[in-house]
């Protein structure tokens, strides 16, 4: 299934060329004229009936496939809400979890599901949710495919005055106070055809509902100017921020609480592993930092490593006399409960990064807190 994926996603892309990728392209398109119209025909019918819930409600989301970032700008979001005094909650969906039920984590660390406490995994929660929690902390976390329910939840529960929906652009059940649009700089809209043909989840017309653009890791890529322009000519009312994705620094598993400088491993020579929807930027940034890469493993968005994608990471590093591995935050949830016993003096460190914004950080800030007073 991850293979066909990965075809269909080189072929949205336009990774594959040539005779054969150009015929399947065509059926493509016309697939994706399909979806295209019954997506907008679905918003439009959700808009209709949309949900107000008895709380502020920030989504943040994407319009294409692909790491955007989002789940750092919620966390940047969580944040800063925190600190004007706001009870916040994140809801999310929890993508490729086990368990379909709906789950709760809490400052006291206990994943809460139906009639029962269960542990924090990835099996449990899905990978982002694990990370939000971790870095959020005392922030309840809601892993439920119903939005408007989780919110419920976090209103009874936790006395919450907002919620912040994780990767909610295509929520269009509920009513948003403030709908926040994530844009990589790296990628922005492909070649702004809808999937199956392109990467965009919706057409580029959806923009116009957003309040907030935020361009995403314009520090790993060029042009962050042409998309900012872009957007704001096609949605004049939305302004665009842009932000920077900043190594802060590795922490092991072992000691997750203690972050090391991110200059501790300037000069090492390092395998890099990761299962997210953006590896290049990942591999940017640690190649920014001063690390030697010496090979790079990666896998699917939110792949579950098993014991031989260990072992066969483990031998790369014998062979090529690495010491160290590196994965992402997202990664730690699937990749460390698999690592078993390493090899002696076999080091796996992870590395934490967090958004920054570029310009006018305070208009940001502003315009949350415009929220409350609208």
């Amino acid at each position: 299934m991850d293979r066909i994926k990965g075809v269909l996603y080189n072929l949205a892309t336009d990774t594959y060329n040539g005779f054969f990728p150009s015929i399947a392209k065509v059926f493509l398109w016309v697939a994706a004229c399909g979806y295209g119209l019954v997506v907008r025909c679905l918003a439009r019918y959700c808009a209709l009936s949309a949900i107000r819930l008895p709380c502020k409600v920030i989504s943040v989301g994407n319009i294409t496939l692909g790491g955007t970032g989002k789940t750092t700008l919620v966390e940047f979001i969580a944040g800063s809400l925190r600190q004007q005094g706001h009870k916040v909650a994140v809801l999310t969906r929890g993508y490729r979890r086990v368990d379909s039920s709906q789950l709760t984590v809490d400052s006291k660390s206990k994943v809460k599901g139906k009639n029962k406490e269960k542990s924090i995994s990835y099996e449990a929660m899905g990978d982002e949710p694990a990370m939000l929690h971790i870095n959020l902390k005392d922030v309840p976390v809601i892993v439920d495919s119903d939005r408007a329910r989780g919110a419920r939840v976090a209103i009874s529960e936790y006395g919450v005055d907002t919620v912040i929906l994780d990767d909610g652009f295509q929520q269009w059940k509920l009513k948003k106070d403030l709908e926040i649009v994530a844009i990589d700089a790296g990628s922005a809209f492909g070649n702004r055809q809808v999937i199956p043909r392109g990467i965009l989840r919706e057409p580029l017309t959806a923009l116009k509902r957003a309040d907030v653009f935020v361009i995403t890791k314009t520090n790993l890529n060029p042009g962050a100017g042409a998309i900012s322009g872009f957007l704001k000519n096609f949605n004049p009312g939305a302004p665009v921020f842009e932000a920077e994705h900043v190594p802060l620094g590795y922490y092991s598993p072992e000691r997750p609480g203690f972050l090391a400088g991110i200059d501790g491993l300037k000069g090492k020579k390092a395998v890099l592993v990761s299962g997210i929807g953006d590896p290049v930027s990942f591999e940017k940034i640690i190649a920014q930092s001063g690390v030697n890469i010496g090979q790079v493993f990666v896998f699917p968005d939110h792949h579950p490593y098993t014991e031989k994608d260990v072992e066969r990471i483990f031998r790369e590093c014998r062979e090529r006399a690495v010491d160290t591995v590196i994965t992402t935050e997202k990664d730690c949830a699937r990749f460390v409960p698999v690592l078993g016993p390493k090899p002696k003096n076999l080091q796996v460190w992870i590395v934490k990064i967090a958004l920054r914004l570029k310009n006018d950080e305070q208009g940001f800030c502003t315009r949350l807190r415009g929220v409350y007073s609208a």
